[in-house]
């Protein structure tokens, strides 16, 4: 057995034995300086000596070739370090032992450690047997001299070792999920490579004497060896118990063990399997409980809780504290009459900041950050140690190198010192690599964690918040404290450390350069310490300089853009150009410093000569020293951005909650519904908009709000809910409440959920309310009847399927009492008729309940129990219909504007009208194709999220039941469609980018520019090689001028040259980057304007097909991508490459042995390079893909909170959105774990290009002068950091490259007809206004069905036509005809007697007048909103607000026409929008105006407005109106029925009625009985 053992490790018994040799000498050598002091060293020493038998330390058996350890000391210290070890960490483990939990059962592997544990206990003991029984047994004589104490104390403390061992390794069966232990690996570790001393010593021994002394140890040593190694290997494999192998399926994390967590070897499966096919949803793996959305917030809101109370304390007491000064202040009347004229004067600015100040502190603040640490401090403590036992190692290896080089100077050193070097630079960098890892990953961690609290927060707040604090911050500006300040949150925590770390070395760093280099050293940190304000101030120029992109890429018109374009790309150049002079002071950086210090050192004095210890030394110290001296002022920057965030989120999260007492919910009271005194604000401290309301409504009634536009009727419904500021009164709400807002909300989610709303499914129930809500034949054309997926904010569902969806979801909940805010607006007469008896009214599903209902329809007044009048937020009126009639009062005046007819025949007319409505087929709108959706689009919209995708497949299938040519697209043509964007789009984006994608990005660059800066960059790094040799070569002038004095002449050569060398690559570089800052501005502005060119020239289909957020990431963050990202990534990128290879150039250079592992290296970190930079790029992009629905959900929720609230479904939404928060860990997770297994595996490449590049120093050290040595090693220590970023610029350059490919997508779509073309119309066309089609027909798209079937009509001048149809008739069709938005098929339109379609699409869309049917409105003035091209005079303007019925409102705004319209319009109301648009046409003057549904969104009162006026201003034009509201279109000179896409009727109104056909059944559908001759 001896024999085995010995001939497998002799070779390399040597490095092996060594390893501690040093660390050895180091323990004596201090415990001799520490023990001479007291007293006399050698009785220490002898004492040992006694215990042992033998002489504890001899340092002449170092001095040798072959060295060895003293028996005594592998006795003694070499048995008691692993020992104490494992006494040290034993109390952990036995911890566990004591608490009473769950054990997991008896694995294999767990008997085995125990059996050899067992058997090491036995040796142990058989070990002390032998000495007893040599000392005290039989055969023992008294005059034989006894055994050392040694041979009795170490068998003892080996069997109680051995016990505490078995005792562990119980205790780990009590932790039910841990599968090794990280302690108990490192014990088997530190025994396995301490009995390596004593295994080779007694096998010399044995060899030299060639016998053995003493059999019975020399056997016990080896037996006992053997286990401890099968112990060792045992330690390091998983025992895996079954709970842990169920986790580990879904998560492999759960059973890797300590090596493969320390290396992170469990991530491999991810690696492969993102390398052999792009990685999916799906394949993420399961959280870790402890990473879990829900874990992480349970403990960070204990915390917050606890803090926010603490902070609201010291608020409370500074404000006490301010008040009782104010009065002190108060009491001072002694101040003179100059103050306070200054007061005055100044005040406003100081008041302005007071104002600042006081809302700063009317919340509770600086209770954030405490909350974080004290949530997360176990992690915060980790990472802080394993970052400090970095820092510490980061200098051990300029101090090796330094020994190093002494060693090739000094022949007499023994060559074994110089493997040990080189051994020990390896465990110093791989130790350096596994603490840096687990440091950042820790780190990472936290970052990801502290973003999720963070974001749960912001969530659970805006479910709560109350009116003040919401208004204060747009729903945007909270989604922005969800994304932008957690994510900062983030990115501040990674790098948190750095505060104390940086100091910490760059303290160190002084320190041993002082030592090298003595005083000189402080020229070189002045260098340093002057360059980091002036980088801190360019940073901050550049700051500045990033204006917001595209501040207003709605400016409509690409001029506009154009210009502001220009500005952003002159901003970008200057940015450019101070960046590269930072990237100069950075590159040059090194070079100046090293050349202050080395010059300023050889000046002082001719007896100061640099060698190659000193220089290279020193050299190393400066890199480490660069890092935190550049991180130190972008931490800072960081922080200062912080705070800001730290402030907002404070203010946002300690803001007021809504006051959930407002609405009580009494149920012994009478009235179902009661209001008493109530006066409600929307704001604290506004006026009321509602004042002194009293309200009482009985159980099962239902009473309707009407009023004018303004009068406070939604307010009302507000107040109910509970969501406004009740100043007095109170208000008591019976059992539960359901709510429908006068704009449905609708959640990106399948049309059932949508319904059902978190209820449970009660088939017949959910079966009856889709058919009361006329949504039945909807669900019959809805792709995936109601399982089909509707994209965000309804964008596939009509006005008036939102509002049926929305009814529908409130008569599902069956609640008690139904609050109806204007449902009915939004659809069609006859649906909404069909609504009220089904639903709402007396006979309706919802009969028994209590309903309140706003509405601006008349003719449904007389079947309500009772009516509520509003004028200016009083109630002026309160009875049931007939009452109020003969009262003569507000309502009678109300009436009497809109009633056609005033005698309504109640029970006849319902009668009628429900037969004549069932044969009314309700095709359910958006089905039929329509004006901006053709049917397949109606999908394609809904393919937003590729889900939904699988779902209309999945459907299409099961429900079998199609349309032929609807819009389905199942089957085997979803992929080859053009309209589904989005398969096309994923498919490009996985996988390689394609080789063409960089060419092309070079192309848009310039060649010139490319080339020129790449040559530049090259001849840099020869200078910076050249530097480098150069002073190697200089450190030898040491050797040459060893004993005389070293000339001034030499001297000033190699100082000049070292200094010309180190400003020729600061300048080179500085040219470089310059050249591609021009180069990359170039390509910027190529791709944006081929991009906004061509996107302004799209069909409109493409803009129906294609969701306006994917168009404006295409101008936002891909433009942005090409603009900041790719510039940066391709130059560092460039840089790191030539900076790895200049480094393998010099170790080659410098060890020419070292070539041969070149090759296999490459060959493995191509590997590593390809696998990474495949799974990253798409865990990167999954990343993104998941993050956005925690935004759009947030958003959502946001626009929806009076909706969650009313029904009470905060809960499930909190639920909902820790879910998608937790899928977005999914892939966050293994982003951080791959960047972290990337770095392990490069490093541990860089740690053997240290050890190669060391080890064949030591081999050809003959040869070798010090210099190049010093410089091949300092290389190789940098290359790791190199080599790490070299993949990571890859990767990224991958990333963002594919920005370039995104935007030439777009730039490629087909463009619409010409602008304009060679025929123009005369000037004043068209004069007359006539229309007429001839066999006009159309199609959306080649492959669709026609949608309008051969449409002939003539339409002579200043004629008023209405058009009406169901929906899905044609109606917008044919309008969006005139516009040439859809292309004719067959057939023409000729306006005043020319083709439309022979003129140039702006020639004719300038000359015809549209007043849309959702009102568009610009981000700008209202000025721009009305008169884009300033071509008006204010005059002008003022005339037509005057017309529209808007001129006391603008008039009354304080900044006028300047007056700013938000995004959308938000802040007007949709009637006022509605009126702008209006004013807009009446701009125009031209003579064909279409109205398209203008006024459905109108109370009748301003209805009426607008019709007035377009029968005034209008009457010399052609008139087109589309009419929901048929007494809109009554007096129309002619009307124009459409079903399905042909004319059925075409006359006067009254010939029409009288004719009973289509449109009389409509006119019986809206209560219309008679009609006079009323057409102009």
């Amino acid at each position: 057995m001896p024999g085995t053992w010995g001939s497998s490790r002799s070779t390399h018994h040597d490095v092996a034995k060594v390893l501690l040799l040093r660390e050895a000498s180091v323990v004596i050598s201090s415990l001799r300086a520490e023990y001479e002091i007291p007293w006399d060293g050698r009785n220490m020493l002898s004492a040992l000596d006694k215990y042992c038998g033998s002489v504890f330390w001899n340092a002449s058996y170092l001095q040798r070739p072959d060295p060895d350890l003293p028996v005594c000391f592998e006795r003694t210290v070499l048995v008691w370090l692993p020992l104490g070890f494992l006494w040290l960490c034993a109390p952990w483990h036995l911890a566990s032992l004591c608490k009473k939990s769950s054990r997991v059962p008896v694995s294999k592997l767990y008997i085995c450690k125990q059996v050899i544990a067992g058997l090491l206990l036995l040796a142990a003991i058989a070990e002390l047997a032998v000495t007893l029984s040599q000392d005290y047994g039989p055969s023992s004589d008294s005059t034989t001299p006894k055994n050392p104490v040694v041979f009795i104390t170490n068998p003892v403390l080996f069997a109680v070792s051995w016990i505490i061992l078995m005792l562990c390794q119980e205790s780990l069966r009590h932790k039910v999920t841990s599968v090794d232990s990280g302690s108990l690996f490192i014990f088997w570790v530190l025994v396995v490579v301490c009995e390596i001393f004593p295994f080779q010593t007694l096998l010399r021994d044995a060899y030299s004497k060639e016998e053995l002394v003493d059999v019975p140890r020399f056997s016990l040593f080896y037996i006992n060896f053997g286990l401890k190694l099968i112990a060792f290997v045992l330690s390091a494999i998983a025992d895996i118990s079954p709970e842990v192998q169920n986790m580990s399926k879904k998560n492999p994390e759960a059973r890797a063990t300590f090596l493969s967590r320390i290396t992170f070897h469990w991530f491999n499966s991810m690696v492969f399997k993102g390398y052999r096919r792009p990685l999916v949803q799906e394949d993420m793996w399961d959280l870790n409980k402890s990473d879990s959305t829900h874990d992480i917030c349970q403990r960070f809101k204990e915390v917050m809780n606890k803090e926010v109370k603490k902070a609201q304390i010291v608020l409370q007491k500074k404000k006490q504290k301010q008040s009782i000064s104010d009065s002190h202040h108060g009491l001072s009347n002694g101040i003179s009459q100059d103050v306070l004229v200054m007061e005055k004067t100044g005040g406003s600015k100081e008041n302005n900041k007071k104002k600042k100040k006081d809302s700063e502190a009317e919340h509770p603040h600086s209770w954030l950050i405490p909350t974080i640490c004290k949530t997360f401090k176990g992690v915060l403590i980790e990472s802080a140690f394993l970052k400090l036992l970095q820092d510490l190692l980061a200098f051990a290896s300029p101090q090796l190198l330094k020994l190093m080089i002494s060693f090739t100077q000094d022949k007499s050193i023994q060559t074994w010192t110089g493997y040990l070097y080189a051994v020990l630079l390896l465990l110093v960098a791989f130790f350096q690599s596994v603490f840096l890892q687990q440091y950042f990953q820790r780190c990472f961690v936290l970052g990801m964690k502290v973003r999720t609290a963070i974001m749960v927060a912001v969530y659970k707040k805006a479910l709560v918040v109350s009116n003040d604090s919401r208004k204060e911050s747009t729903a945007g500006e909270i989604v922005n404290l969800m994304s932008a300040d957690a994510q900062r949150f983030n990115d501040v925590t990674n790098f948190i450390h750095l505060l104390w770390s940086c100091p910490l070395q760059i303290a160190l760093a002084i320190t041993f350069l002082w030592f090298e280099l003595g005083p000189s050293v402080l020229a070189g940190l002045l260098v340093m310490v002057l360059m980091v304000p002036i980088n801190g101030w360019l940073a901050t120029k550049s700051k500045g300089l990033q204006i917001l992109k595209f501040y207003a890429w709605e400016a409509s018109f690409e001029a506009q853009v154009q210009a502001i374009r220009e500005n952003e790309l002159k901003v970008m150049r200057k940015f450019a150009y101070l960046s590269s002079v930072s990237t100069f002071l950075f590159s040059c950086a090194p070079a100046i410093v090293s050349l202050a210090t080395f010059a300023v050192f050889v000046s002082v004095s001719p007896d100061n000569i640099l060698d190659a210890g000193k220089a290279f030394t020193s050299i190393s110290l400066f890199n480490i020293l660069r890092f935190p001296l550049v991180m130190l002022p972008q931490l800072i920057s960081i922080m200062v951005q912080t705070s800001v965030s730290k402030k907002r989120l404070e203010k946002f999260l300690g803001g007021d909650d809504l006051d959930s007492n407002a609405v009580s919910h009494d149920n012994t009271n009478s009235a179902a519904v009661s209001i008493s005194e109530g006066t409600f604000a929307w704001e604290r401290g506004t006026d009321p908009i509602l004042k002194n309301v009293s309200l009482d409504i009985n159980e099962g009634h239902l009473v309707a709000v009407v009023g004018a536009v303004g009068s406070g009727k939604t307010s009302l419904i507000s107040a109910l809910l509970g969501e406004m500021n009740k100043i007095k009164g109170h208000i008591n709400l019976k059992g539960s409440v359901a709510y429908v807002p006068q704009q449905a909300w609708i959640q990106n989610a399948t049309l059932k959920d949508n319904i059902l709303f978190g209820s449970e499914l009660n088939d017949k129930e959910y079966q009856s309310v889709v058919d009361a809500c006329a949504l039945r034949p909807d669900l019959d054309l809805l792709p995936g009847g109601d399982q089909t997926e509707i994209g965000e904010k309804g964008i596939n569902l009509s006005g008036g399927q939102k509002q049926r969806v929305s009814l529908a979801r409130a008569a599902y909940s069956g609640a008690d009492v139904y609050l109806l805010d204007d449902p009915l607006s939004a659809v069609d007469s006859h649906v909404g008729k069909h609504l009220f008896e089904r639903v709402i009214g007396p006979r309706g599903l919802l009969k028994n309940k209590t309903r309140i209902l706003v509405t601006h329809g008349v003719s449904f007044l007389p079947y309500v129990d009772a009516i509520v009048v509003l004028v200016d937020g009083v109630i002026s009126e309160v009875g049931s219909y007939n009452s109020l009639r003969a009262s003569k009062g507000a309502f009678s005046e109300f009436l009497d504007t809109y009633a056609k007819e005033e005698s309504i025949k109640a029970d006849g007319s319902k009668d009628q009208d429900s037969s004549g409505y069932e044969e009314f087929d309700t095709v359910p709108e958006s089905l039929e194709p329509q004006a901006d959706e053709s049917p397949e689009d109606v999908i394609s919209s809904t393919l937003k999220r590729e889900n939904s995708l699988r779902h209309s497949q999945r459907h299409t299938q099961q429900n079998g039941r199609l349309r032929k040519n609807s819009s389905i697209t199942g089957g085997k043509d979803s992929g080859d469609k053009k309209g589904q964007r989005l398969i096309e789009k994923e498919a490009m984006e996985t996988g390689k980018v394609k080789f063409s994608v960089f060419l092309q990005y070079l192309r848009a660059m310039g060649w010139g520019y490319t080339i020129w800066s790449f040559l530049i960059y090259f001849v840099q790094n020869v200078a910076f090689i050249g530097q480098n040799l150069w002073l190697s070569d200089w450190t030898n002038d040491a050797v040459e001028y060893l004993n005389s004095s070293y000339p001034a002449h030499v001297r000033d050569t190699r100082i000049g040259v070292f200094g010309a060398l180190g400003i020729a690559q600061g300048f080179l570089v500085f040219l470089g980057t310059i050249l591609l800052a021009n180069g990359a501005v170039d390509a910027s502005r190529i791709l944006h304007t081929q991009l906004l060119s061509n996107i302004l020239r799209v069909p409109m289909v493409f803009f129906d097909t294609t969701p306006s957020g994917r168009i404006v990431n295409r101008f936002a963050k891909d433009i942005f991508t090409v603009d900041e990202m790719i510039p940066m990534s391709f130059r560092s990128w460039i840089l790191c490459l030539l900076g790895v290879l200049g480094t393998l150039f010099v170790i080659c250079l410098a060890t020419p042995l070292f070539t041969a592992v070149v090759v296999p290296m490459a060959v493995i970190y191509y590997f590593v390079q390809r696998f990474y930079v495949a799974t990253s790029r798409q865990l990167r992009r999954l990343d993104s893909v998941s993050r956005s629905p925690i935004y759009s959900h947030f958003g959502e929720t946001v626009s929806g909170l009076s909706v969650i609230r009313a029904y009470g479904h905060q809960l499930r939404f909190l639920h909902q959105n820790e879910h998608t928060i937790d899928e977005n860990i999914k892939s966050v997770y293994p982003w951080i774990v791959s960047n972290r297994w990337l770095a392990m595996r490069l490093e541990s490449l860089g740690n053997l290009v240290v050890f190669f590049s060391a080890l064949f120093a030591v081999i050809s050290r003959d040869s070798l002068e010090s210099g190049l040595v010093g410089l091949s090693i300092s290389y190789a220590l940098n290359v790791t950091q190199t080599l790490n970023w070299l993949v990571r610029m890859t990767s990224e350059l991958e990333t963002n490259i594919v920005a370039v490919e995104r935007v030439s997508e777009y730039t490629e779509i087909t463009n619409e007809a010409q602008w304009i073309t060679e025929n123009r119309p005369p000037d004043g066309w068209p004069m007359a206004g006539k229309i007429s089609f001839e066999n006009y027909k159309v199609r959306y798209r080649p492959e669709l069905d026609l949608i309008l079937h051969g449409i002939t009509c003539n339409i002579e001048s200043t004629e008023k036509i209405g058009i009406v149809g169901r929906t899905g008739a044609g109606k917008s069709s044919l309008t969006n005809c005139l516009f040439r938005i859809i292309e004719a098929a067959e057939g023409h339109i000729l306006i005043d007697g020319i083709d439309i379609s022979t003129l140039g699409l702006h020639d004719l869309r300038s000359r015809i007048t549209i007043i849309p049917q959702d009102p568009v409105l610009f981000c700008g003035t209202l000025r721009i909103n009305l008169d884009p091209f300033e071509k008006f005079s204010d005059e002008d303007i003022w005339r037509v607000l005057e017309l529209a019925h808007l001129k006391n409102f603008v008039g009354s705004l304080p900044s006028k026409l300047q007056h700013e319209v938000s995004e959308g319009g938000e802040n007007l109301s949709l009637g006022q929008r509605q009126l702008l648009c209006l004013a807009r046409a009446l701009l125009r003057r031209s003579r064909i105006l279409i109205l398209d549904e203008a006024t459905a969104a109108v109370d009748l009162e301003t209805d009426d407005l607008i019709q007035s006026t377009i029968r005034r201003e209008f009457s010399h034009c052609t008139v087109l109106t589309i009419a929901h509201r048929l007494n809109t279109i009554l007096d129309s000179s002619r009307v124009m029925v459409l079903d399905s896409g042909k004319i059925v009727e075409f006359d006067s109104p009254s010939a029409l009625f009288n004719k009973h056909g289509h449109f009389y059944s409509m006119a019986k559908d809206a209560g219309i009985s008679a009609i006079e001759q009323t057409s102009l």
